[in-house]
């Protein structure tokens, strides 16, 4: 039988949009199968060796599969033993994990039986131990515009893409990857959690932008050069992608 990861290719394709399609075939086929050799993802796919060795190739340059050598059982015959072909962590994350319906269902349940105030304390649980140590630094550093960059930085650190710039008189914290967005688009508690985090360990109100959760293209807080110290009575805002102030709280 057949695997379901099979996909018409061209054997002698050259450089083009098919490349990818058929890389996602071959790295399907080691998640269904794997280890297998090359020969066996040849076969399976109706592929040249040369081919599927480039694509394998390409997956391991990637970080997205590893190799082995076969172990052998009963006697040793001669030549090289079989290669054998898998999937590591980060090629299997191109199909999924689940991860996002998992803790959606959980922040349900929290949210059914322990109420509001229960996922509230979870996302400022999570924050908390998101900047973990990297608080320190922040905090180390001179003048909001030096702490706004080591936010980026610890930000950065824990998967999140982030980078301060300036913006008129102020700076703009731009987190360009969010691994969560799909949680926070249910649970925007989530952000707020996380823009009332910035606010006290900046000691300013700062004003969230724009989200990804929300479908913008970048997580953008706004950070006021110029405001007073508030770290014990900051404020935070939240406004759609015009600007407009959604919500707003001052902290007890």
């Amino acid at each position: 039988m057949k695997s379901g990861s099979q996909l018409p290719v061209d054997a002698h394709e050259g450089p083009s949009s098919g490349d990818g399609r058929t890389r996602a075939a071959v790295a399907r086929l080691l998640m269904e199968q794997g280890p297998t050799t090359a020969s066996a993802v040849a076969a399976e796919l109706a592929l040249s060796g040369p081919a599927v060795r480039r694509h394998l190739d390409a997956l391991i340059a990637d970080g997205e599969a590893e190799v082995r050598d076969a172990s052998r059982r009963g006697p040793r015959g001669r030549g090289r033993p079989a290669r054998h072909y898998l999937l590591t962590d980060a090629g299997r994350a191109r199909f999924g994990h689940g991860y996002d319906d998992l803790a959606v269902a959980a922040l349900r349940y929290l949210a059914e039986y322990g109420g509001e105030a229960a996922v509230r304390g979870f996302a400022r649980s999570r924050v908390e131990n998101l900047l973990g140590q990297g608080a320190e630094q922040v905090a180390a550093a001179h003048g909001r515009d030096a702490q706004a960059d080591a936010l980026a930085d610890v930000l950065t650190s824990r998967g999140y893409a982030a980078q301060a710039r300036e913006a008129g008189s102020g700076v703009q914290l731009c987190q360009h990857h969010c691994p969560v967005a799909h949680v926070a688009a249910e649970f925007p508690v989530l952000c707020e959690a996380e823009t009332q985090a910035f606010a006290e360990l900046l000691g300013t109100h700062v004003q969230r932008l724009a989200t990804i959760a929300r479908g913008d293209s970048a997580c953008t807080t706004h950070v006021p050069l110029e405001a007073p110290d508030v770290r014990r009575g900051y404020t935070t805002t939240t406004t759609n992608s015009t600007g407009t102030p959604l919500r707003g709280r001052q902290s007890e």
